[in-house]
C-alpha cells in the first residue's frame, strides 16, 4: 500500500514537472512570418491570404510579412490590400533581409500595414504605375492610375504625418525611391530592425487599430513560427520566372518533336504536353509580348520539316534563330518589366542545345534511310537461296523459309538442284539470280 503511495506520488511529481513549461510555452504569444520574395504573383497573393486565414484560426499575436519584392500589377496589389486591411491579426510589414527593396506595388502594401519596418542596407520606392503588361501607360490612362494611387496612398498614410505623404506621393509620381533611415525619417515607416527578434521587442506595447478594433501588442517573448508556402504554391509561384518558363517550353518542343519523329512512344509525348501546359500557365501569368508565339511556332514547324523532309540542317539553323528571336521578343520587349525579362544567354544557349539535338536526331534518320530494306521483297536483293527444282533458265529455289520462282539472270545458264544461287532482283513475285562460286 505504502508502495503504491509513494509510486502515486512520484509520478504526479512529474507530470507536474513536465506540466509547467508546456503550460508556459502554450501561453505565449506567437508571431507568424510569411515571406514575400519576388515579383508579386497570383500564387503570392493567395499564399498571403491563406497565411492571414491561418493566423486568425490559430488565434496569433502578429502577422510579420517579410517583404522581398520588384512589384507587380495594381489589380494585384489592391487584392492584397484588401486581405491585410481585413485582418483580424494585426499585420506588421518588414522590408528584410539586407539588400532587400520594396519597389513599385511593394511600397503601397508596405503602408498597408498595421505597422511597417525595414531592415539595414534596404529600399522603398519607384511606384510609378504601368500596364498589365508591363507596358507604360498612355499620358491619360497614366494620370488617372497615378492619381488613384496616390489617394490609395494617402489614405494608407494619414496617420503617418506630411512628410511621410509628400514622400509616397512622390515614390508614384516621380519614382523616387529611398533608403530604410530616409524613409524612417520622413515617417514612411516605423521603425528600423536588425532581425524579427529585434522587431518583436521593438513592437511590444504597441496599439495598432485593426478591422476588429484597437489592439495591443506583446511581442516582447513571442515565438517566431514560419508559415511555408504549400507545394503547389511553390510551383505556381516557379511558373512566373521567365527563365523557367522558356526551359518549360524548349522542353516541351523537344519532347514533342522527338514523338513525332519515331512516333509509337508515350513518354516524350507526355513530358512534352506536361512541360508546354506548365509553360502556357506562365504565359499566363507573365507581362510578355505575344507576338514572339509567332516565331516560337515558325521554330516548331522549321523543325519538324528538316525531319520529314532533311535538308542537311539548314531547316533546324533556321529553326535555332527562329526559336532566339521568339524567346527574346516574347520576355524581353520593351514593354516588359527588366525584373521579368529572361536571360539571354540562357536563350542563346538553350537554342543552340536544342539545334544540336535535333541535328543528331537528323543524322540518325537520314544514315536509317541509306540502310537496306530488312522488311518486303527488297530485303530479299543480295540474299542467297538454294535450288530446288532446276534452273534452266525458270525453276524454284528455297529462300527464307519459303519457295520462290527464280530465273537465271544470264538465260543461257543452268542451275543444278541444290546450288547456292544469290538473288539480283525481284520482278513481282519471280526472283532474278545468279550462281554462286563454289
Amino acid at each position: 500500500m505504502i508502495k503504491r503511495l509513494y509510486h502515486s506520488l512520484f509520478v504526479l511529481f512529474f507530470l507536474l514537472i513536465f506540466s509547467i513549461p508546456a503550460s508556459a510555452q502554450d501561453s505565449s504569444p506567437t508571431a507568424l512570418v510569411i515571406t514575400i520574395d519576388g515579383p508579386l504573383t497570383p500564387a503570392i497573393a493567395e499564399y498571403m491570404q491563406r497565411g492571414i486565414r491561418t493566423a486568425e484560426k490559430q488565434d496569433v499575436e502578429i502577422i510579420v510579412l517579410q517583404l522581398d519584392t520588384p512589384g507587380g500589377g495594381v489589380d494585384l496589389m489592391n487584392s492584397m490590400i484588401q486581405d491585410m486591411r481585413a485582418s483580424a491579426v494585426p499585420i506588421v510589414v518588414y522590408i528584410a533581409p539586407r539588400g532587400a527593396i520594396a519597389g513599385s506595388a511593394g511600397t503601397v502594401i508596405t503602408l498597408a500595414g498595421h505597422a511597417s519596418a525595414m531592415a539595414p542596407e534596404t529600399a522603398i520606392g519607384a511606384a510609378s504605375p504601368v500596364g498589365s503588361e508591363g507596358e507604360e501607360l498612355g499620358e491619360t490612362l497614366q494620370a488617372k492610375t497615378k492619381n488613384i494611387l496616390k489617394a490609395t496612398a494617402r489614405s494608407l498614410a494619414q496617420n503617418r504625418g506630411a512628410e511621410a505623404i509628400e514622400l509616397a506621393e512622390k515614390t508614384i509620381d516621380e519614382a523616387h525611391a529611398v533608403s530604410a533611415q530616409e524613409a524612417l525619417d520622413a515617417g514612411l515607416v516605423d521603425y528600423l530592425a536588425q532581425d524579427i527578434k529585434d522587431l518583436l521587442k521593438q513592437l511590444d506595447g504597441l496599439t495598432v487599430e485593426t478591422d476588429v478594433g484597437d489592439i495591443e501588442l506583446h511581442t516582447a517573448d513571442a515565438q517566431v513560427e514560419t508559415f511555408d508556402p504549400t507545394f503547389i504554391e511553390q510551383i505556381l509561384n516557379m511558373l512566373t520566372n521567365p527563365n523557367i518558363v522558356f526551359l518549360l517550353l524548349a522542353i516541351g518542343v523537344q519532347a514533342i518533336l522527338i514523338e513525332i519523329s519515331s512516333p509509337g512512344g508515350w513518354l516524350a509525348g507526355t513530358i512534352g504536353i506536361v512541360c508546354l501546359a506548365l509553360a502556357t500557365y506562365g504565359l499566363g501569368v507573365l507581362p510578355v509580348n505575344w507576338f514572339g508565339v509567332i516565331f516560337l511556332i515558325l521554330a516548331f514547324a522549321l523543325f519538324i520539316l528538316d525531319i520529314k523532309a532533311p535538308t542537311h540542317g539548314a531547316l533546324t539553323v533556321a529553326g535555332v534563330t527562329s526559336l532566339i528571336v521568339g524567346a527574346l521578343v516574347l520576355f524581353n520587349s520593351p514593354n516588359v518589366p527588366s525584373f521579368q525579362r529572361v536571360s539571354i544567354p540562357l536563350v542563346i544557349g538553350t537554342s543552340i542545345a536544342t539545334g544540336l539535338i535535333f541535328f543528331v536526331i537528323l543524322f540518325f534518320a537520314l544514315r536509317a534511310q541509306l540502310l537496306p530494306h530488312l522488311m518486303g521483297q527488297e530485303s530479299l536483293t543480295g540474299r542467297n537461296g538454294l535450288v530446288r527444282d532446276r534452273l534452266a533458265p525458270i525453276g524454284t529455289v528455297m529462300l527464307a523459309g519459303e519457295r520462290w520462282t527464280a530465273e537465271m539472270e544470264k538465260l543461257d545458264e543452268v542451275a543444278e538442284i541444290d546450288t547456292r544461287v544469290s538473288v539480283v532482283r525481284v520482278e513481282g513475285l519471280k526472283l532474278i539470280v545468279h550462281k554462286l562460286e563454289d
